[in-house]
Parts: C-alpha cells; sequence; structure tokens
C-alpha cells in the first residue's frame, strides 16, 4: 500500500479517489475521522490521505493524479494501435476508440 494523495480538503481528496477507481485502480482512504482529533493531534496528521492497496498501480495512479493537475494544457498524444493523433484532453482514441496509454504519457 502506498500514499498517492493527500489535502486538507475532502472534496479533492474524495474526487481523486473517484478518479483512480474509476480506472480499475482500488484505493482506501485513511483518517476519514481524524478531524475530531485535531487539538490531539497536528492538523497535518489529520489531513484526509488517499492510498493505493496494489504498489503495482502506484506509477499509474501518480500519471492520472498528474494529469487532473495539470489540467487541459495536456500535449496531444499518439494512438499506440492506429497511430492516430488526438487532443490531450482525450482518454480514448477518437477514430478506433482504444483506451489511452498514460504509462506513456508520462514521458
Amino acid at each position: 500500500m502506498k500514499l498517492v494523495y493527500t489535502s486538507e480538503n475532502r472534496i479533492l481528496v474524495n474526487m481523486a479517489s473517484n478518479l483512480l477507481e474509476n480506472a480499475d485502480i482500488q484505493t482506501t482512504l485513511k483518517n476519514e475521522f481524524a478531524g475530531g482529533a485535531v487539538g490531539e493531534l497536528s492538523v497535518f496528521e489529520s489531513w484526509l490521505e488517499l492510498w493505493i492497496l496494489h504498489d503495482r498501480d502506484y506509477e499509474r495512479a501518480k500519471i492520472l493524479l498528474d494529469r487532473v493537475e495539470r489540467g487541459a494544457d495536456e500535449l496531444p498524444w499518439e494512438c499506440h494501435r492506429c497511430q492516430e493523433q488526438n487532443e490531450g484532453t482525450f482518454d480514448h482514441c477518437w477514430q478506433c476508440q482504444m483506451d489511452r496509454d498514460f504509462t506513456q504519457s508520462a514521458k
């Protein structure tokens, strides 16, 4: 299990969790109920944490979360099936509907 994201904003952490779960990356949340312990714990220790269950998914999870932080400025990508150029915001090739290979996008 590895920590991939933490924030004082619970909405952002839950959105990140949903993003990863939709990409078939299993996650778990820690410190869900630690907010009541502020005072006993430091504020940072009570932030909600998003962990992935399988270490093998760590790189892909970080790539997906980095994409969200960068927003729509992403560079175009080439489909590894049909070699079609696609806009950076597309998750699937517009021509053949192949899923984007996010491991290639990280370069």
